[in-house]
């Protein structure tokens, strides 16, 4: 008979045992009005672990070079074509010479982790405690686990001259539309945002073209923000041209100190 292996949960950079499992998630306690007053008290030392994330997290990744991020569904089963796709993205993106980030986990996230591995390249994963999803996948080679979905945002940003969305769900759209409204605002410059699979995003871009537009919500120039492809080799070109302008401003600063 064979042993049980007893279940185990990561949270932040602690890994606990079925017996020793907390209830709620650190995002969770830190959002939820509810409950004791305790947390007048509680929350303003809760400052010092988001820093220490922020510290984590750009001390291990400032020396990166160049990266692309891609977002996409942890259901993207493993015989798909979207999976298909992922692969072959981060390969293709690896052998142009980017480091490939993305969440850690299964589905799309996988699959470009994966192709980016085979290729030989830097593949990033940054996770965040979930009570359902607490592993990397096998194909990250470089890892770090985040407490506060708001500090893995920045992550996913900082460090990346563009983002690729594969078909995603509502985890996706949100990084999504989080990435474009910093775009639109001037957060972000040289950003190249692409959907990767025009059928699938297909509805999204409708629905702004025929509802947000003539609404007066957003402009047609924001349409103009985010691209929809199934080439992924002009991903890549793209990606390139956006890390030649940033390379070019960077040095430009430089020559100005």
């Amino acid at each position: 008979m064979s042993e049980v292996r007893p279940r185990r949960r990561r949270q932040g950079p602690v890994v606990r045992g079925q017996q020793t499992w907390q209830p709620t998630t650190t995002d969770q306690r830190l959002l939820d009005a509810k409950g004791s007053v305790e947390w007048v008290h509680e929350d303003p030392w809760r400052v010092m672990r988001i820093q220490s994330e922020f510290v984590e997290g750009f001390g291990t990744l400032a020396e990166l070079g160049p990266a692309v991020t891609v977002f996409g569904s942890a259901r993207t089963v493993a015989d798909s074509e979207h999976y298909a796709a992922g692969i072959e993205l981060g390969r293709k993106l690896a052998m142009a010479g980017f480091a490939v980030v993305t969440g850690g986990g299964p589905g799309a996230m996988e699959a470009a982790n994966r192709g980016a591995a085979e290729a030989g390249g830097v593949s990033v994963g940054l996770g965040i405690e979930l009570p359902y999803e607490n592993t990397f996948n096998d194909w990250v080679n470089l890892g770090i686990y985040f407490r506060y979905f708001f500090v893995r945002k920045v992550m996913f940003l900082k460090y990346a001259c563009g983002v690729v969305a594969l078909p995603g769900g509502v985890g996706t759209m949100d990084e999504l539309f989080e990435t474009v409204t910093l775009v639109q605002t001037g957060k972000l410059t040289s950003f190249p945002i692409i959907m990767y699979g025009c059928d699938y995003w297909q509805g999204v871009r409708q629905w702004m073209e025929r509802s947000m537009v003539p609404a007066g919500y957003v402009s047609p120039d924001d349409l103009a923000l985010v691209r929809a492809t199934d080439d992924l080799d002009e991903i890549v070109e793209l990606m390139l041209t956006a890390e030649t302008r940033i390379s070019g401003r960077v040095a430009a600063s430089r020559r100005d100190l």
